[in-house]
Formats: C-alpha cells, sequence, structure tokens
C-alpha cells in the first residue's frame, strides 16, 4: 500500500504461496492507473458509502476468482481487469463511466456488471460485450440495488445469474414518486454544491420494484407477477441449483410479513410459498453465502428447500420438501448466524453462529437431516469463514489475539498454514505498546425487565489505588448493532482507556445475536429501553469504588450519536458529558425501511416519533456536548444536526460543534479521522477530568 493524500492510500494485489509461506506483488496498481489516482464520480461515492468501502483508499478494493480457479476479476478507476494466474492483467472496459457490481458468471464464460444502470455481459474468451437490459432513465435502474435495499436490507446487488448462465433475474426500480430532496454539500474549499438526492423520508413513497429475467439468447424479459401489493422491498433472490425455478422473498410496508416464493421459470406458475409473520417485524437472512440469496433449493431428489427462519424466536435452519416435509436441522436458544456451504455428496451443513455464546462466533456442521452438531473452529473469540472443500479461510480475533487470516482443517479445525498469523510477540508493531494497554473485562448487568445486558470494561492502565477515575460509555445502542464481543479491539477507546478514563461497551436491549423476545423491546420505544440499559452501565459504574460518580460521560457515531443525546437529555444528573457523531435527532429525517421498521408509519396513532425525537427531551439538557457532523453526509443528513444547533441556540444552551466539509457520514480519511479523535479526547479531558 502506497499513500498519495489523504484519500488516496493505494491499495495492490498481492498474492500468498501456501506450500511456501512467500508473499508476492500479483498487481501493481499503479501500472494500471496511468493517468494517476482515481477520481470517483458523486454516484460512485454514493455506492462506495453504502457498501462501506469509502475509506480513503484507491486502487485494487476487491477481486474475485473464475470457476476454475484460473483467472482473477478486479475493478480499478472504474474499469475492469481479467488476470490469467501466471499472465498479465487484461483490461476488458475502458470508458468514462464506472462499471460496478462486477463478477463472473457461474461457469466464468461471462464478465457481467453495471454501467449507467443497465446490466452488461463481457465473454471473456471473444471480448465481445452486450448490453442485456433497456429503458434505464434517471429515475429507472435495471440490476442495481435501491438505496433501501443496500442500506437497510444489506443486498448490495439487483441481478442474479441462473447457474447454467441462460438468464439473469434482475431488479428494475422506479424511483419517479420518491421525494427528491435538496441537500447542500459544503466542500473544503467553501463551495456549496448542490445535490439532487431521492431520499425516502420515514412516511413517503418507497420506490416501485419489478423483478425480471432476461435471456442471455435474444435479450427478451419476461416480468415476474410478484402479486397485486406494490408497496413492498424485494429483500432476497436466488436460483434453484438445478437452474429451472427462481425464488425471491419480499417483505410488506410494515414489514411484520415475509412472502418466501418459488417460481417456474419455463412457465411462470408459482410452485411454493412460504409466509413468515411477526408480531414486531422479520428479519430477512442477512449473513452467509447461502442466506444472501434467501433460500436454496438442492438439486436432489426431493428438490430440498434449505432456509433460516426465525419462527421459534432464534434464527434456525430447515430443510423443506413436498416429499419429507418441514425439518428443523438446528433448534434451541442460541442463534445461527449464516450458512457457509452445503456439501450435498457429504450430506452436511457448514454453518456460523453462537451456540457457545452470543459474544463468540463459531463454524460449526450439522448432517444435512439433522442431528448432533460438531463445533469445528478451537479458539475462543469471533471467527468469520470462507469455506472450501476440506479447508476454510478463517478470520479469526479474540481480546488477546489481533486479527490473524488462518487456513484450517473443515474436519476438525486444525491449522493448515497461516496467511497471516499476527502473532502478538516483541516483534509485532503493537508489542512496544502492549505493557500500556488497557485491561478488558467482560460481565454482565441486569436490566429493569431481567434481560442480561452484556459489556465489555476498558480499564486504565497502572491504576493507583484511592484514586477515582472518569468514566465513559461508548454504545451503539440501534436495534441489532452488537458491539459486545470477544474480538480483538483497538480503537478510540482503547486511547480514551490509556488517557485514564475507565470505558464501558454496554450492549442494550435490541441488540443482534440475542433472539427475537430480546429484540423486539425496542419497537416503538427508540429512545427508552436503550436509555435506561445505558442508564444502569452508568449507575453501575458510579457504584464503583474506582468511579468519580460525579464525571461520567458517552460518545456514539449515527446511532450512538442519537443514544448520546437521548442520554444527555433524558438522563441529564447522570451523564455529565458527551461527543455526538452524526446523530440522527428526529426520525421522520431518516429513511423508510429503517425508521419504519421499529416505530412504524408516521402517520399511524399515538405519539411514537415524538417521544423518540431528542427534541421532546432539549429543555432538560444541563451537561456539555460536542455536536459532530459531516457537511456532505448522505445517510444522516447533515440537517439533523443543523436543526439541533437551532433548537439548542434558541433554548439558550451552551454546546461546541464541529463539521467536516466534504465529508460523507463515514468522516473518512487518516488525516480527518485523526482530527475527529483528538477533538473527541480533548473534549472529554477539558470536561471530565
Amino acid at each position: 500500500m502506497r499513500g498519495k493524500a489523504e484519500n488516496a492510500a493505494q491499495l495492490d494485489l498481492w498474492q500468498f504461496d501456501i506450500e511456501s509461506g512467500e508473499s508476492d506483488l500479483l498487481v501493481d496498481s499503479n501500472v494500471l492507473l496511468e493517468g494517476g489516482p482515481e477520481v470517483l464520480s458523486e454516484a460512485e461515492k454514493a455506492r462506495r458509502e453504502r457498501d462501506r468501502s469509502l475509506t480513503g483508499k484507491s486502487g485494487i478494493l476487491s477481486y474475485f476468482w473464475s470457476e476454475d480457479s484460473k483467472q482473477l476479476l478486479f475493478p480499478i478507476g472504474g474499469d475492469i481487469y481479467i488476470l490469467p494466474l501466471g499472465g498479465k492483467a487484461k483490461r476488458l472496459t475502458q470508458t468514462s463511466a464506472f462499471e460496478t457490481d462486477i463478477r463472473f458468471s457461474p461457469k466464468s464464460t461471462y464478465v457481467s456488471f453495471i454501467r449507467d444502470n443497465e446490466i452488461f455481459a463481457i465473454h471473456v474468451a471473444t471480448g465481445q460485450e452486450q448490453q442485456l437490459t433497456t429503458g434505464a432513465t434517471d429515475t429507472i435502474a435495471n440490476g442495481v440495488a435501491e438505496f433501501v435495499g443496500q442500506e437497510e436490507l444489506s443486498r448490495r446487488t439487483g441481478y442474479w445469474w441462473s447457474p447454467d448462465e441462460t438468464y439473469i433475474a434482475f431488479e428494475q426500480y422506479d424511483e419517479s414518486a420518491v421525494e427528491l430532496k435538496t441537500r447542500y454539500e459544503i466542500q473544503p474549499d467553501g463551495s456549496v454544491v448542490t445535490q439532487q438526492q431521492r431520499y425516502p423520508s420515514a412516511g413517503t413513497a418507497n420506490v416501485l420494484v419489478k423483478l425480471g429475467i432476461v435471456a442471455l439468447a435474444d435479450k427478451a424479459v419476461t416480468w415476474v407477477d410478484l402479486g397485486s401489493e406494490t408497496d413492498i422491498y424485494l429483500a432476497r433472490a436466488g436460483w434453484s441449483d438445478n437452474g429451472k425455478s427462481l425464488t425471491y422473498q419480499t417483505l410488506n410496508r410494515a414489514q411484520n410479513r415475509l412472502d418466501d416464493v418459488e417460481i417456474d421459470v419455463a412457465t411462470g406458475h408459482e410452485l411454493s410459498r412460504r409466509v413468515e409473520k411477526s408480531d414486531v417485524w422479520v428479519n430477512v437472512p442477512g449473513s452467509g453465502a447461502e442466506a444472501a440469496n434467501g433460500t436454496r433449493i438442492l438439486d436432489d431428489e426431493n428438490q430440498t428447500h434449505l432456509y433460516t427462519s426465525e419462527e421459534t424466536g432464534f434464527r434456525h435452519i430447515y430443510a423443506s420438501s413436498k416429499k419429507t416435509g418441514k425439518i428443523a436441522i438446528t433448534s434451541g436458544d442460541w442463534v445461527v448466524s449464516g450458512i457457509a456451504k452445503v456439501d450435498s455428496a457429504a450430506g452436511r451443513i457448514y454453518f456460523t453462529g453462537h451456540k457457545d455464546s452470543a459474544l463468540e462466533q463459531h463454524l460449526y456442521s450439522v448432517p444435512l437431516k439433522g442431528g448432533d452438531i460438531t463445533r469445528i473452529t478451537r479458539e475462543e473469540g469471533w471467527h468469520s469463514v470462507l469455506v472450501g472443500d476440506g479447508v476454510f479461510v478463517d478470520y479469526f480475533s479474540s481480546p488477546s489475539q489481533p486479527p490473524q487470516i488462518m487456513v484450517r482443517s473443515l474436519v476438525d479445525g486444525s491449522t493448515q498454514t497461516a496467511i497471516l498469523e499476527n502473532k502478538l510477540n516483541e516483534n509485532h508493531p503493537y508489542g512496544p505498546f502492549v505493557a500500556g494497554a488497557a485491561k478488558h473485562e467482560f460481565g454482565t448487568l441486569e436490566a429493569a425487565d431481567g434481560s442480561a445486558l452484556h459489556y465489555r470494561l476498558l480499564l486504565p492502565p497502572l491504576m493507583k489505588a484511592g484514586q477515582k477515575y472518569p468514566a465513559i460509555l461508548a454504545p451503539y445502542g440501534g436495534p441489532h448493532g452488537q458491539k459486545v464481543i470477544k474480538s480483538w479491539l483497538l480503537d478510540i477507546n482503547e486511547v480514551l482507556a490509556r488517557r485514564g478514563f475507565v470505558v464501558m461497551v454496554l450492549d442494550n436491549r435490541g441488540m443482534a445475536n440475542r433472539g427475537v423476545d430480546f429484540e423486539k423491546q425496542i419497537k416503538n420505544a427508540m429512545g427508552t429501553v436503550e436509555v435506561a440499559d445505558q442508564a444502569v452501565g452508568a449507575k453501575y459504574l458510579k457504584g464503583l469504588e474506582y468511579i468519580d460518580g460525579d464525571k461520567i460521560g458517552m460518545w456514539g457515531w449515527s446511532y450512538g450519536g442519537y443514544m448520546t443525546l437521548m442520554s444527555l437529555f433524558k438522563e441529564a444528573d447522570l451523564f455529565k458529558a458527551g461527543v455526538a457523531v452524526a446523530p440522527v435527532t428526529d426520525w421522520r429525517l431518516y429513511d423508510t425501511a429503517y425508521t419504519e421498521r421499529y416505530l412504524g408509519h408516521p402517520d399511524a396513532a399515538g405519539d411514537v416519533y415524538e417521544k423518540a425525537s431528542v427534541f421532546s427531551y432539549v429543555d432538560d439538557f444541563k451537561g456539555e456536548l460536542l455536536l459532530i457532523h459531516g457537511m456532505a453526509d448522505d445517510n444522516v443528513f447533515f440537517d439533523n444536526s443543523v436543526k439541533l444547533m437551532s433548537v439548542l441556540q434558541e433554548s439558550g444552551k451552551s454546546f461546541e460543534l464541529m463539521t467536516y466539509p466534504g465529508k460523507k457520514h463515514g468522516i473518512n480519511g487518516t488525516n480527518t479521522r485523526a482530527h475527529l479523535y483528538n477533538q473527541l479526547v480533548s473534549f472529554f479531558e477539558r470536561k471530565l477530568k
């Protein structure tokens, strides 16, 4: 990696030889970027913000293997390159547009991508390019996931290849009815850029979605009948293993009903429909290779449907066919996070989950017909995996082990080779700093309803007996946003602990991997139960002999920023100072899919939105606040903080402010992020010490 400027850290593509343990440069991105560093269009910046890849890095950010593992595919500079192993990179496209969502077709005959909101495919052998869809306009897109599909449903794509490469299923969305909002982005040079953005604020119109199937042979499009209800979300889509049927999942506007539908591609007839309902909301499958497509239909004699569901209150794996009926493959008061691989020949499913602890993630296997579950990963901590044949790549960390990448046996989890061992010793870059590291402790507190609340405590090094220390809570707090896990943690909270603050990260009610009953308490109650739970944490700290109970603060980002404001306003006698970064202040300003899932429609009877707004409690604020926001934020609009500034000023409430010109929700950039964190540390030094 080489750095040219703050926002131009450039990544190259490297290879690691498992047998020799040697690494070497495979593709030098400088050679390919002959015209200099990438210059991103506004549309590409927005796409990368949704994808969480707008991190100040450029060059080769992603790559893909061909089916025979003999070629690599990667985008750089807005164009597409293919690299035969042992050969030189070949450029497939050279246009002024950014080609996005690139991938090999299932047999690697084609490379597909999105250009100008249309689906294209290039025949790898001949280099012939063809446009597969038509009709895109300023408000109509083919093959692209809409804003809330990407941001709130974790669906980054809008098209799906059939296994035999005959068809591509695709989403078409029409956003002409979506509210056109004008954003004013303040840039570093002082200029004001007016951005017109289609943004579906809570209670307003969503996009209209259609699901089409385009044939590669003649580009003919067949439209799938999604039913008479049009105000829906397309959650997932995918193909059966034999390519004869297409599955898709839709959510109603209230997101309390999910329809999982299978259709016959040849006739368009519906073959099966599974309906999942909830009295709060239905979580769509959110992780794992299989879960990304919703339901997988195996190419076995029974055409078995394999899917995950929370019908028991915990996400588990199910198999269903007309012959055998429904079978619960896993069960219990714990959560499956995703299916990693299905080995039909061996009759086993490999999945990640939290059977041993909600604070740990492990790889397990289970027979396709159900039975005893085998844990494969050995080390206590958090494992994210990529499963192959006989082995898996294990991305692992624990409180004492920095992130490492290991190749391990799929049979017993034993290590085959280390890609990045990252052993923490005196030779490690962090080695000289270990002696001064914060001490990490895990524990559990009890919420008002008896629920167990997990926390992680960071204690300053070399604490002195009899001395009292200020404390800072650092929550996210929003639905599903689990932060307390047994993984490596080296972030600004570590810095705060080293500077003499006791830092508590506490997961309140509403977090993921604890089951539906734990999550659902936040329904129609944002700003209540989660604030009460953080107050439980603060009161616990206040009772410790080494804590100065009059000097307790909080900081958070996004929903964590909202939590900071609500805690300062509603628990003014408990929290003395807070830093709120990019906070939501009024949920009417946020998007439909997220907000309405948890708070319902703004037009519904009652005062749910008023109770969830920070402005209902601002009069009680009497502490210290540092408000931080990016002035080009296209997720939590800068409007949220502008409105708060005005209300605080009109109310005569003092606060501090730091804004970042040109920065979006992530406020990225090495120097910028360092500046932000220095402001945060300095603020707490001044206000709590």
